[in-house]
């Protein structure tokens, strides 16, 4: 099942997004994720199967980028 993750992030440039393309290209559990740089939270919406919430913030970390879980309803 796929499930989608939202975080808001201190992502600013297209070198910081260059940077977690570099990351998530080896997560294989990522199908798909986007970044929204206009919005005020900077926000990161990922589609996966099977990934934890927790492994998003340890892999942006690596590289200096911050994320916190943003909470939502479909």
């Amino acid at each position: 099942m796929t499930e989608i993750f939202i975080y808001k992030t201190n992502v600013s440039t297209q070198g910081h997004v260059q940077q977690v393309r570099a990351l998530f290209e080896r997560v294989l559990s990522i199908k798909r994720w986007t970044f929204d740089l206009e919005d005020c939270d900077k926000v990161l919406r990922i589609e996966a199967h099977g990934l934890q919430r927790e492994t998003v913030a340890s892999l942006l970390a690596t590289v200096g980028i911050f994320c916190e879980p943003l909470e939502y309803e479909l």
